[in-house]
Order: structure tokens, then sequence, then C-alpha cells
């Protein structure tokens, strides 16, 4: 299950520099100390495996005789005992299988950090795109208003027009190169956002993509979630605490220990002159023993299977408030879908008409048909149209992103 994990892990290695979302989830999932912890709490978990399945340490008790002890074949010098306990039968399987559960809960919890930090990924991505989209924008109005004042100043020059349309374009013109300022600013604090999450140094360059896909694909509904980790999780915590009610029950059963006493005896020294030595005389003793345990304060054997049963009900109710959860945030997220899908067809129609527009008022104010006050403003919402399109699109794959996580979709 670890090599698994690995190749989960390490599938990008040897990359020196992303320059797709894919591939910066990937250096993510590689460098995110917080997914790191989620993994070594895994491989914790696994560790308990062999401890829950595993033998307690044998007693050694050595004993020396102040006073020895006389016996008929010599007195006794020293005693070793060595014994062992044993749990009843199957109590040590079911106690491995209970932290075999939980450690693959772990696992689970670790796909779903895992899908979750694709998603912060995601979603501290597509501000940078449109950061640089608004920068993008703003530069090109600030060129097209600086046009317009050239034009604007060449017609009061011969008469045709008014210092106040000059003064006009220059407040727009401060309003623009104040808005590019703030977004040169306001990339430092998206680029320390995004580059924490892939654990690197704040100041590291983002390659970010300069134009976003909209597709249909899920109007089909082919995504409803079935299954996610979190789900997974919960279910194996359930069957982990039905296995700890039966292990539970099993350790209050009688343990059974077998051992056995080496005791070193010296040779009589105390006959009579001429007697014959006894049989045996100065033979080590050797005695076997069994032993078993009376488990008879039952109050905390009862208290353990109450206690896993009470767990098992936690978990199911943790797992129906998941499931609703995981629901609600799936039609809500497809509704935002839906609706940014809807706004960026809006937006992309009212840019096209106001862009025509535009056009025909620059036109008409050229041969002094129409008020320059009016190409501005048309301008300006033109502007406008195509900013909040570019908002509407970084939502929607912010909305894509989330519903990848919760329906557990993996890029």
């Amino acid at each position: 299950m670890k090599s698994i994990i690995y190749i989960i892990l390490i599938l990008t290695a040897g990359a020196t520099q992303a320059q797709t979302l894919e591939e910066y989830q990937q250096m993510a999932a590689e460098n995110n100390p917080g997914l790191k912890a989620t993994h070594k709490a895994f491989e914790a978990a696994l560790e308990q495996v062999s401890q829950a399945s595993g033998l307690q340490d044998p007693n050694l008790t050595v004993s020396a005789f102040g006073q020895m002890i006389e016996t008929r074949v010599g007195p006794q010098k020293a005693r070793f005992s060595l014994s062992q306990m044993f749990p009843w039968f199957g109590t040590l399987k079911a106690q491995g299988h209970v932290a075999a559960l939980m450690a693959e809960s772990k696992y689970q919890a670790f796909l779903d950090e895992r899908n979750r930090l694709y998603y912060q990924v995601a979603a501290a991505y597509y501000p940078l795109y449109e950061l640089n989209a608004f920068k993008t924008i703003e530069a090109e109005n600030i060129r097209l208003l600086e046009s317009y004042k050239a034009i604007a100043t060449a017609k009061f020059s011969s008469g045709s027009g008014t210092m106040v349309d000059v003064l006009r374009v220059d407040i727009m013109l401060q309003s623009a190169n104040t808005r590019l300022t703030i977004l040169d600013k306001e990339e430092a604090s998206l680029k320390t956002t995004f580059n924490n999450l892939l654990n690197r140094d704040i100041g590291e360059d983002i390659v970010v993509i300069d134009s976003l896909a909209v597709d249909d694909a899920l109007n089909a509904g082919d995504l409803l979630p079935t299954t996610h980790p979190r789900i997974a999780e919960l279910e194996l915590k359930i069957e982990g605490s039905q296995a700890a009610e039966h292990a539970a029950r099993k350790q209050g059963l009688p343990k059974l220990g077998v051992g056995v006493d080496y005791i070193i005896v010296g040779e009589r020294t105390d006959l009579a002159a001429g007697a014959a030595p006894p049989a045996d005389n100065g033979k080590d003793a050797i005695m076997p023993m069994v032993s078993v345990s009376l488990p008879v304060f039952r109050k905390k054997y009862r208290a353990a299977v109450k206690e896993a049963q009470l767990t098992q009900e936690s978990y199911a109710f943790q797992k129906q408030a998941t499931v609703n959860a995981l629901a609600t945030d799936y039609e809500v997220t497809r509704f935002e879908l839906a609706q940014q899908r809807e706004l960026i067809g809006l937006y992309e129609a009212q840019a096209v008409q106001t862009d025509r527009m535009m056009q025909l008022l620059f036109t008409a104010y050229s041969n002094s048909e129409a008020d320059f006050e009016e190409v501005l403003a048309t301008q300006q919402q033109l502007l406008q149209y195509r900013k909040m399109k570019v908002e509407a699109a970084a939502a929607y794959q912010a909305a894509l992103a989330k519903l990848y996580y919760v329906t557990a979709k993996v890029y």
C-alpha cells in the first residue's frame, strides 16, 4: 500500500518548472507539508497493525534463596521462571483487523486531503488568471484612452472640440493607471497564497494560461457523486468500530498462560558416613506451568463493548451528514457552473454589440456628429463587459475544480 501512495505522490519527478495547472497540482502533492503530514499519519497507523496483533512480552523471574530450602535431593539454590500469557483464540487477529481498518481509513483521509489540495491550488490559480487578464484589458484601455486624448487635443487645437473633452479623458486615464497599479500590488499577495500551497519561495514566478475554455460536458449529469474518500473513510471507521466491538468481547474472555520453572539444586552434603546418596542427588528440577486469568470484573469489558457501539452510531451519523453535505455542494456547484456559463455567453454578446456601438460612435465623433462623453462612457462599458466575462470564466473554472473535488474526480 505504501508503494501505491508513493506512485501517487511522485508522478512528475524530475520536472523543473510547471507550466499547467495539473503540473502545479502535482508539485503541491509532492511538496505540501499538510499533505505530507496526512501521509505520515497513515504510515503511523500502519505501524499500529503489528502492535495490535502482537503478543505481550514474556515474563522472566529470577529468584535466589537467601536461606536455601533443603529437599530430599539437595538444597534449592536459585529459581528461574519463564511465562507467557496468550489472549483468547482470535483476539489478536480481531485487534489487528481493527488497526488495519483504521489505517485504511487514514489512507482515505489522505486521498481526500490530496483532492482538497488540488482544489485549493485551482482556487488560487484562477484569480491569477483573472488578474493577468485584467491587467491586459486595463493596459489596452490605457492605450485607447491615450489615443482618444490625442484626438480630443487635436480637435481642441483646431477649434472643433473643447478642453472639457481633454480633461475628461485625463481623469479616466488617471483612474485606469491607478487600477493597473493596484493590480500590480495585488499580484504579490496572490502569488504568496499560491506558492505557499506548493511550499516554495513566495517570489517564484507562476506561469498562467492566457485563455480559458468553457465546455458543455457537464450537461449530461454524468458526474453525479457515487463515492468519495470522506464517505469511504467513515465507512471504514464504521467497519473498524464493529471489529472493535468484536475484539472487546474477545478481550473479556480468559487469557491462557504457559510457563516453566527451572530450579538449580545442589548435592546433599549432610549424608552420614558410608550412606548411599539418594537417587537424583543434586538434580535440577524443571516444572511446567499452566495458568488462566479470571476476568471476573466485567464492568470494563461491558464499557468497551458499549463504547464501540456508540462509536459506530457516531460514525454512521457523520457519514449521513457528509453524504448530505456533498449532495448539496454538488447541486449548488452545478448551478454555479450553469450560471457562469450563461453569464459568459451574455457578456460575450454584450461586448460584441458594445464594440460595434463604440466604432460607430467614434466615427461619428471624428466627424463631429457625436458627444465625446458618450464615446468614453461606451468605452468604459465595453471595458466592464470584458472584465465581467473574465470574472465569469474564472468563476466557472473554480466551480469546475470544486465539482471535481466533490465528485472525487482525479485530474
